[in-house]
């Protein structure tokens, strides 16, 4: 299914889910580069579809003084020389409309960050760039609701739409997931994900820093796979605990080999 919306991708016609995996933030060239050439190896040895996930800039931080990133257009150059170097599609998130253009010139896929997802402007501008829109689901919205943003992406001119599941609001500190969402999602016959690293944050701690369960991301995305998910966003790191953003929920990057193995061993007891 992934080829149909990025054809150039690599392993695009295998029967495997796909994977958007990297780190959450560009944090340099170097790192990003690092990250890359392993999930690449590990991806092309496995027949898994992979496209590189980096975001340019963070905007969605609690704090202020919280890392935003290095610079748009210098986090943007590295994403696609990432892409460049390896031939694989990237994706990043954007937060207003006028990103869209500006992102859409370096990278594969726009996604929409999960409390953005209700906002016409930016889905509207991002379906204009003719790019893969990946939109994540709000913690606040049902899974049936995502209807109306995948409408407002193919009434504005752009069918290649992507939906994502991060859990949903479970109080005030928690989220929870509900697998009935992503067969509703896949419904609306767009590629469905499963966000397994957000999905186990711990939001709204009151250090200002959002917390994370990275123990239960092989439990989120064996489940995942289970109930039929087309593909699934992993954001991982060498060395999480000192990443710049969200290390509290990361994958450690030596971990994920053993994870995809694991994957693809469920996927192909469902097919």
């Amino acid at each position: 299914m992934i080829n149909k919306y990025i054809p150039e991708i690599k392993n695009g016609t295998s029967q495997n889910f796909f994977l958007m995996a990297g780190p959450c933030a560009i944090e340099g060239e170097e790192i990003a580069l690092r990250i890359a050439e392993k999930i690449v190896t590990i991806t092309d040895k496995l027949n898994i579809p992979y496209i590189f996930k980096g975001s340019y800039r963070k905007a969605n931080r609690s704090r202020l003084d919280s890392f935003m990133g290095i610079g748009d257009e210098k986090a943007l150059k590295i994403l696609e020389k990432v892409g460049k170097t390896f031939g694989v599609p990237t994706v990043t998130d954007i937060h207003e409309s006028h990103e869209a253009e500006m992102a859409a010139a370096y990278v594969d896929v726009l996604q929409i960050p999960a409390f953005l997802c209700r906002q016409t402007d930016l889905l509207v501008a991002a379906a204009k760039t003719n790019k893969v829109v990946n939109v994540k689901k709000g913690q606040f919205l049902s899974a049936g609701s995502m209807k109306f943003a995948v409408d407002k992406i193919v009434e504005s001119g752009n069918e290649k739409v992507f939906l994502t599941d991060r859990g949903n609001t479970f109080g005030y500190q928690d989220l929870i997931v509900d697998y009935r969402g992503i067969p509703e999602m896949r419904a609306f016959n767009v590629p469905t994900i499963m966000d397994c690293t957000h999905s186990l944050q711990q939001p709204n701690q009151t250090s200002g820093v959002t917390g994370g369960k990275p123990a239960l991301i092989e439990t989120i995305a064996k489940a995942a796979i289970a109930v039929g998910a087309d593909g699934l966003f992993i954001e991982t790191h060498p060395d999480p605990a000192n990443a710049k953003s969200d290390g509290a929920n990361m994958l450690h990057l030596d971990l994920l080999e053993g994870l995809m193995e694991k994957l693809v061993r469920v996927r192909q007891a469902i097919l």
